[in-house]
């Protein structure tokens, strides 16, 4: 399961962007978070990788 830390978390509009540890960067939307509200931006997080039509997304973030 790929790993990394939230590097920008937009919480009124319910989305942000993982800095994973494999160099990229994913998208991620309030709906593939556990506890979205709890999120401040930097925690570090496990999440799965999920084709969409704006390219790879991550789903089932999760605190790592």
């Amino acid at each position: 399961m790929p790993t990394g830390s939230i590097k920008k978390l937009v919480s009124d509009r319910g989305f942000g962007f993982i800095a994973a540890e494999d160099g990229k960067e994913y998208f991620f939307h309030r709906d593939g978070v556990e506890n979205f509200d709890s999120l401040n931006g930097g925690e570090q997080v496990t999440f799965e990788i999920e084709a969409s039509p704006k390219g790879p997304r991550a789903k089932m973030v999760r605190l790592a």
